[in-house]
């Protein structure tokens, strides 16, 4: 949905834009409220399809199968990225022999065990009729239900950012973070949708044993239940919940901060965008010791401090460590823009993307014709 922010918007949002001209991306979206079949979105052609709501976190949005059938079948390539069975159903309609499909895994499904008799067999599915499927970590194959019987076509492909954003500050960018500094000389952020698994209740009841200032950044359904916990603990006046925030003021936010808290406690946090996004504006990461990618891409004593997941104590301890300790805070921090620079850029993460695209598109057109003959 536009309105939604977070790790796989703003992949979507990369790919389309990145391909090249040789490439013409079109892409599919439930939207509340009434649909927009003809909009675009920095220039790329959006169908907002309407939604009525949410069901288990997933859009309520019947019109949505058909219409990526639609387009499928005027496109050459299908990319899918999963887990969300409205597209589930939409290639279960049927896709033209020779048009391919690259699923992007983003995470596994958690929980929802009523809906997983209905929900697991389409994905087995889509996921057989795939050319390629593409995760950010090796972890995510070895960890996942439904990937093990596919680990042969699965492509390990890191995210990517625009590194340079994040470094560069305009003059009125740089005057801005010069205010926040002298407002708050302690600040810690955490950015992410407000929901469970990110972690952010551990993180206030963390804040209870620091001297700092915490500002979250996003949107999402505990945003009351959030507050009212800081209020409960005697520190509301210290936790910001600032909610949406465009990226310019998300950098300046980061730039100003002394450390990045990325605290989930589930593996439905697989990788962690946001801590390049941190990496890259110089910042030490605190994150948590998931079995996923997230301790890989902010690494323990290099980037990061890595914590137990849930484990408030730990995280305040390592929150007061790096905001008394700037020469271990320091070290950190160039570690990781150094990282981010090297392992996390976007040219490379596009790059990787457009020949798994052209691949499974070349396989899927030559099986085609195999088969028509």
């Amino acid at each position: 949905m536009p309105e939604v922010t977070g790790g796989i918007p703003e992949v979507i949002s990369l790919l389309s834009r990145s391909m090249g001209p040789d490439i013409e991306s079109r892409v599919i979206v439930c939207r509340r409220g009434s649909g927009r079949p003809g909009s675009k979105v920095a220039g790329i052609p959006v169908e907002q399809v309407a939604s009525w709501g949410d069901l288990l976190s997933m859009p309520l949005a019947p019109m949505f199968p058909t219409a990526l059938n639609r387009a499928a079948r005027m496109a050459d390539l299908v990319v899918a990225h999963l887990p969300f069975p409205l597209i589930d159903v939409g290639i279960a309609l049927g896709l033209p022999d020779d048009v391919a499909l690259v699923v992007h895994w983003h995470s596994e499904i958690l929980g929802r065990r009523a809906a997983m008799p209905f929900v697991a067999p389409l994905i087995h599915s889509t996921l057989r009729r795939a050319d390629r499927v593409v995760v950010s970590d090796a972890s995510m194959i070895s960890n996942s239900r439904f990937l093990a019987s596919q680990a042969a076509k699965c492509s390990i492909v890191p995210f990517g950012t625009d590194v340079g954003y994040w470094e560069h500050l305009d003059e009125r960018e740089y005057s801005e973070v010069e205010r926040l500094r002298r407002a708050y000389p302690r600040l810690a952020v955490a950015t992410g949708r407000l929901v469970p698994y990110k972690g952010f209740e551990t993180l206030i009841r963390a804040l209870k044993h620091v001297d700092a200032m915490l500002v979250i950044i996003g949107d999402g359904p505990l945003k009351s239940s959030l507050g009212r916990l800081a209020r409960r603990l005697g520190v509301k006046d210290r936790v910001l919940l600032k909610g949406f925030m465009p990226r310019d003021q998300l950098k300046v936010h980061l730039r100003a901060a002394r450390i990045f808290a990325f605290p989930s406690i589930t593996s439905a946090e697989t990788f962690g965008i946001a801590q390049i996004e941190a990496m890259a504006a110089g910042l030490p990461i605190i994150n948590t010791a998931l079995p996923t990618g997230v301790p890989k891409v902010a690494r323990h004593g290099i980037e990061a401090i890595t914590v137990a997941p849930g484990d408030a104590g730990a995280l305040a301890a390592a929150m007061r460590q790096l905001l008394d300790n700037t020469l271990l805070a320091g070290r950190l921090g160039r570690a990781g823009a150094l990282r981010a620079h090297a392992e996390y850029g976007q040219d490379g993460f596009v790059s990787r993307m457009k020949r798994v695209y052209l691949d499974a598109l070349a396989g899927r057109r030559r099986r085609a014709v195999a088969k028509r003959s």
